[in-house]
């Protein structure tokens, strides 16, 4: 059996590459005076294509700074893990246990925040600070006030800057830990949460009054988490351990990372569709606590990225692209059905969540403006295949851009063309493979119409990734 995250633009690039004064096609907006930043799994050895699954790779994060209308250069950095520094023969840098498990590679996400470059993963692995220029600098905990790691999706309010966050990690139990990052960096709240076991929860969504937290059946299989624990008589007391410990007690942190060490670089992901595991999603007031979450049940499905949510007067209306089902058959990746774009209005009076398709096409990586994040919003953006689509939500209406056969898209983000021009007033930048020149560009559109602003011609191809975002100058 083949696996198709191992081949085409999924395949990893060897090098890393630093390329200044690129080409561009068109023109540059003045405005734009920063990094487009782009995280993704890139395996920094050789991998066995039937173990690898595709969130496992080792992180690498590729950047393109733009100024005065020029694009100054290209470069892409593996994140160094002590994994990657030896793979790459180089010497390793100093550990901070404390800032999480340090065996996974930081491959989901990249922010800016408080003047620092972040590389983000879950599940309790360390986030690792970078240059400006995308070296790696270490273990990031900010600051020693938030152990055991973070999450891949932090939420920024826009009136306040502050960073805000679920965090997942078997370690914890039956517990989930939503976080405030302050603008300065350090974590001023916590508040641990519990859950029905030990799910996947790669994201959540935040209004100007709640946290929305999805506790979905995806959960940690201990039998996956054990399957390379040598000698082999010894995988069913891990497991046993494992199932005994996860939903009861915390693992601590040596413990846990003992564990990790048992399972080799890109390997098996330890998580797995659980169709006895109820799906729900709770509401929590930002200033709660514990016992302040409200859960309400939804059909069994599974959420990797919200589009946006609001509150309303009687509830919160939550627009996210739903999963039917991950992780079930198909072990490589999310590749198990169409995920489709969805609105769940959460009714605190009749305690009941409504659930309507808002788009039944296949597609995925939402993003919305983030001066809206958490405020009712009218435009959202996500792509599917050669496809970027912008949904009017206020019409009903969605126009797309195609760039043609032969061509793939990944996540867009949106940058206003000043700091109070309106919603759709903006440019969309994103990555664009081309198969034929086995090669990516940086794509620029008008949000309004998205017609093509202006294409930086890259010196090589960016694999299929995950997450970036647009980081301004002095951010």
């Amino acid at each position: 059996m083949s696996n198709p995250f191992t081949q085409g633009n999924y395949a990893p690039v060897r090098q890393e590459v630093t390329c200044t004064d690129l080409p561009v096609v068109g023109r540059i907006p003045e405005h734009l005076d920063g990094r487009y930043l782009r995280n993704g799994p890139n395996p920094s050895a050789e991998i066995d294509p039937e173990a690898y699954h595709w969130f496992m790779g080792d992180g690498m994060v590729h950047g393109i700074r733009l100024r005065d209308g020029r694009a100054e250069w290209y470069r892409n950095r593996w994140v160094r893990s002590p994994q990657v520094s030896r793979n790459l023969g180089e010497p390793l840098r100093p550990r901070n246990p404390r800032a999480g498990l340090d065996l996974l590679g930081a491959n989901t996400n990249v922010i800016g925040h408080a003047g620092r470059t972040l590389a983000l993963v879950e599940g309790g692995g360390a986030n690792y600070e970078l240059t400006e220029e995308l070296d790696t600098v270490g273990p990031c905990d900010f600051d020693g006030t938030l152990p055991g790691g973070y999450t891949a999706h932090p939420k920024r309010d826009p009136d306040t800057g502050e960073l805000h966050a679920v965090s997942y990690f078997f370690g914890r139990g039956n517990a989930v830990q939503y976080s405030v990052i302050g603008v300065d960096g350090r974590a001023r709240r916590t508040v641990d949460v519990e859950v029905g076991g030990s799910p996947m929860m790669h994201d959540f969504s935040l209004t100007e009054r709640y946290v929305v937290l999805y506790d979905l059946p995806v959960t940690f299989d201990a039998q996956l988490a054990t399957a390379t624990v040598t000698p082999r008589w010894l995988r069913r007391p891990a497991q046993l351990v494992l199932s005994a410990l996860i939903g009861r007690v915390r693992v601590p942190d040596p413990v846990a990372a003992r564990m990790a060490r048992t399972t080799p670089a890109n390997s098996g992901f330890p998580y797995r569709w659980n169709p006895r595991y109820p799906a729900r999603i709770g509401v929590l007031p930002r200033d709660g606590g514990p016992r302040d979450v409200r859960w309400f049940d939804v059909g069994p499905c599974y959420v990797f990225h919200p589009l946006n949510a609001y509150d309303t007067e009687d509830g919160v209306v939550l627009d996210v692209v739903r999963h039917a089902k991950v992780f079930d058959t198909e072990l490589h990746g999310p590749s198990e059905g169409a995920p489709t774009l969805d609105r769940w209005t959460v009714d605190f009076r009749r305690g009941e969540v409504r659930e309507a398709r808002l788009d039944d096409r296949d597609q995925e990586f939402p993003r919305v403006d983030e001066r809206r994040l958490g405020k009712r919003h009218r435009y959202g953006y996500s792509v599917g295949g050669d496809t970027l689509f912008k949904h009017d939500l206020v019409t009903g209406g969605t126009a797309t851009r195609r760039f043609g056969a032969g061509h793939q898209v990944g996540e867009f983000v949106f940058e206003p063309n000043s700091p109070d021009s309106a919603e759709d007033d903006g440019i969309l930048m994103g990555l664009r493979y081309s198969a034929a020149e086995h090669r990516s560009d940086l794509v620029l559109l008008d949000a309004e119409t998205l017609e093509t602003v202006a294409e930086v011609q890259l010196p090589d191809r960016v694999p299929n990734g995950f997450h970036g975002n647009w980081v301004p100058t002095g951010s």
